[in-house]
């Protein structure tokens, strides 16, 4: 019964959470336009460094999976226990959170130099 009940509910969770957001979304526009604001102004600016952002984040995380799947390789060898493999998976996760994160730290360095300029 429970194999029938969860997907079902699932969808029409998803479905309701998605027709809300719409919902809310075209009742905030139609506001804007009783007010006399244009709805579009502010949400449709140019961002010229998303590309570079979301390329060094990428990198980032790449360069992360490479260094812990060398430490785990280096440190636990090829023969894990049960326990190691959970220690395995923290390096994983760890490295990828520092090297996604320096890769963020990255991009805003270089779009703060672009601005200053």
């Amino acid at each position: 019964m429970e194999a029938i009940l969860v997907p079902i509910s699932i969808f029409l969770g998803t479905f309701a959470m998605v027709f809300g957001i719409r919902y809310l979304s075209n009742k905030e526009k139609m506001a804007m336009i009783e007010r006399g604001i244009n709805p579009g102004i502010g949400k449709s600016a140019p961002r010229p460094y998303l590309s570079l952002k979301f390329g060094l984040l990428l990198v980032g995380l790449g360069i992360g999976l490479l260094v812990a799947l060398f430490t785990v390789r280096s440190v636990f060898g090829p023969n894990m226990t049960r326990a190691e493999e959970g220690q395995a998976v923290a390096v994983y996760f760890g490295c990828l959170g520092i090297f996604g994160g320096l890769g963020l730290i990255t991009s805003f360095v270089i779009e703060k130099k672009a601005i200053d300029k």
